[in-house]
C-alpha cells in the first residue's frame, strides 16, 4: 500500500512560534500562566503542562507572574485587565491573527459594522471580536437566518477567522455583498490554511483512503476532514496512531495522509509507522 503524505501536513508557522515562545518563557524563573490551552491539541497541551506553565480559568493577582497569550489571541479587555493585575505579558498570538485585529480596529474607525465569518465559540473569533468597542456580528454559515436582516446595514467591514473553509467563506461573502450596499471584504484566511485546503481538494480523489490527523477540538482539522469526506467517503480522522483500525485499510492500494496545523510532527511519524506496519501484515 502506498502512503502519500500531504506536503503541508502538521504545524503551521503560528503554532510552531507559539510553542517555542511558551517553552522559552517557561524556562525562566517566573511563574507562567495561560488562560486556556495554547493550541487545540492534547499532545501539545501535555507538553506545555509538563514545562510548568499553569492553565488558569480566570485572572487573579499577577504581580511577579507572566501571562502567556495563546496562539488564538485574546480580547483587548482581557489584556488590559491582566496588566492592571500586575502580570507581565508575553504575547504568543499568531502574527496573522494580529493582522486581523488591526484590520477590524481600522474598519471600526471608518464607521463600518464589523462582520466576522467564523465559529462563534472559537477562541480566535472571540479575540477578534474583542478588539472593537461595538458588537461584531458573527456569521458561520450561508444558511444563517440573520443574513436577510442585514439589508438595513449601509456599510460593513468583513474579516474571516484565519482557519475557515475558503469555499464557504466566499459563498457567505457573496451573499453579504448582495445584501449590503457598501462592503469592504478582507479575506483573512491564512496561507497555511489555504495550502492545506487546496491539497485536501485533490488528495481524496487520488487515494483510496484518506486519514486526517488532529484533535477533535481543532477547528482547522475538522474542516480538512469535512472537505475530505465530501470527496471520499473513506476519510477518517484520528488523534493518534492508536485510533487507526486495520479494517479501514482493507483492499486499499493507496492512502493519503494530512494533518491539522496544531498536530505535532512526532504524531504524524507514529501514524505513518503504524500504517506501514499494518500494510506489511
Amino acid at each position: 500500500m502506498k502512503i502519500n503524505l500531504a506536503k503541508s501536513a502538521g504545524f503551521c508557522f503560528g503554532v510552531r512560534r507559539a510553542i517555542d515562545l511558551a517553552l522559552k518563557t517557561a524556562s525562566g524563573q517566573k511563574t507562567v500562566c495561560m488562560l486556556g490551552d495554547i493550541v487545540h491539541n492534547e499532545n501539545v497541551v501535555a507538553r506545555i503542562k509538563k514545562s510548568g506553565i499553569l492553565k488558569i480559568n480566570r485572572l487573579a493577582r499577577g504581580k511577579g507572574k507572566i501571562l502567556l497569550i495563546r496562539a488564538h489571541g485574546c480580547s483587548k479587555k482581557t489584556l488590559e485587565k491582566a496588566k492592571s493585575y500586575g502580570y507581565e505579558i508575553v504575547d504568543a498570538t499568531c502574527p496573522m491573527v494580529k493582522e486581523i485585529h488591526a484590520i477590524v480596529q481600522k474598519l471600526e474607525k471608518k464607521g463600518f459594522r464589523i462582520i466576522v465569518i467564523g465559529d462563534k465559540s472559537h477562541d480566535e473569533v472571540k479575540g477578534i471580536s474583542g478588539q472593537i468597542k461595538s458588537k461584531a456580528l458573527i456569521i458561520d454559515k450561508a444558511e444563517d437566518t440573520r443574513l436577510k436582516k442585514l439589508r438595513a446595514l449601509k456599510k460593513a467591514g468583513i474579516v474571516v477567522q484565519s482557519t475557515q473553509n475558503l469555499d464557504r467563506t466566499l459563498e457567505i461573502a457573496g451573499i453579504l455583498r448582495r445584501l449590503i450596499p457598501k462592503v469592504e471584504f478582507h479575506n483573512t484566511i491564512c496561507l497555511p490554511t489555504r495550502t492545506k485546503q487546496n491539497e485536501i481538494k485533490s488528495m481524496p480523489l487520488e487515494n483510496d483512503i484518506m486519514l486526517i490527523i488532529g484533535s477533535k477540538t481543532s477547528a482547522n482539522t475538522r474542516r480538512l476532514y469535512e472537505i475530505s469526506r465530501s470527496l471520499n467517503k473513506k476519510s477518517y480522522r484520528v488523534n493518534s496512531a492508536r485510533e487507526i483500525r486495520k479494517e479501514w485499510l482493507r483492499g486499499a492500494k493507496s492512502i493519503g495522509v494530512s494533518a491539522g496545523a496544531s498536530t505535532p510532527e512526532s504524531i504524524i511519524r507514529q501514524v505513518i509507522q503504524k500504517l506501514k506496519a499494518l500494510s506489511s501484515r
